[in-house]
């Protein structure tokens, strides 16, 4: 508890009460009636001044010194690993062999009490378009690969556990084999309906493809695409003439929106192999447009909130 300088009993009633007692030779009772306490405290800061100054007559902290039964370090760091992972509480003490509320407590104490901790932050200030298809937002995300020879240190957290085969390049540096996997993500500004695809490279005739397969998936929901934003990639800036006309699009740094989409698919789950995550890709996209509650558009999912726009009848299953 912190006391104010001036409180009858704060540091300077309490030097006042110690000094009648060390330099005016007033008895412990005396002075402790005099402040209008018993004497076991007068007796307790008479202590504390001669041992520490001034500096003993400031509070000190109840915390306890040690925790002997504190959830060990390496414990603490595995329920953070799994937490980025989208398990509830639940999943963690039972994955882990711990109790409820011990996770609860951890999950408090690291600051991660709610999954909504892990989802990434709206832009600020951003105008929201009112019309399905007026804006599309495209993005690239680069995921690494998942080897085939299993999982690494970000799963089981020994970087020493596997030795990752390498390759010398011509200029006699060796390179890891594993390589990246490209997500290209679409998303709808108004509704929030995604559209994604695990591709082999962002090139521009790649980008491109995937662009026109994703304004299919809008026209058979529905809606017509009347403009695309894209980051200033060469994939979106510079697309190859044969593939145009395309929605005419605008480049912007940053694009929060569509990049948050897959977070909870490449890492909501821990997969074996790159053919493992990709074929989870449509499961996932589908649950997060048809049953997963968002929270920018009042707890619904992408599905109801286009049906909204289009005035369709409110059934989405």
């Amino acid at each position: 508890m912190k006391v104010h300088a001036n409180a009858l009993l704060g540091p300077k009633g309490r030097k006042l009460m110690v000094l009648r007692v060390i330099e005016q030779g007033w008895s412990v009772t005396e002075a402790a009636a005099a402040a209008g306490v018993s004497d076991h405290p007068c007796r307790k800061w008479r202590d504390r001044y001669l041992a520490d100054g001034e500096a003993g007559l400031l509070d000190r902290s109840s915390a306890p010194r040690s925790i002997p039964h504190r959830t060990r370090d390496e414990r603490v760091e595995a329920v953070v690993l799994l937490r980025k992972l989208r398990m509830t509480g639940a999943e963690i003490a039972l994955c882990l062999g711990m109790a409820l509320s011990t996770v609860s407590a951890v999950l408090l104490r690291v600051g991660l009490g709610k999954l909504s901790r892990l989802e990434p932050p709206e832009p600020p200030n951003r105008y929201e378009r009112r019309h399905a298809g007026e804006l599309l937002h495209v993005d690239v995300k680069k995921l690494g690969r998942i080897p085939d020879w299993g999982a690494g240190h970000r799963i089981h957290g020994n970087r020493r556990l596997q030795r990752k085969p390498t390759k010398t390049n011509a200029a006699g540096q060796r390179e890891r084999q594993v390589g990246w996997e490209f997500v290209h993500v679409c998303v709808d500004d108004a509704t929030r309906l995604a559209y994604v695809e695990v591709l082999t490279d962002e090139k521009a005739i790649t980008a491109v493809g995937f662009l026109k397969r994703a304004i299919a998936f809008y026209a058979r929901h529905g809606v017509s695409v009347a403009g695309v934003m894209t980051d200033n990639g060469s994939a979106y800036r510079d697309p190859p003439p044969a593939h145009a006309p395309l929605p005419a699009a605008h480049q912007r740094q940053g694009l929060c929106l569509s990049l948050a989409v897959p977070s909870g698919w490449a890492y909501g789950a821990i997969y074996s192999s790159s053919h493992e995550r990709t074929a989870a890709l449509d499961g996932w996209l589908w649950t997060y447009n048809h049953r997963r509650p968002h929270g920018a558009l009042s707890h619904q999912p992408p599905i109801a909130r286009l049906n909204e726009l289009n005035n369709l009848p409110g059934s989405y299953s």
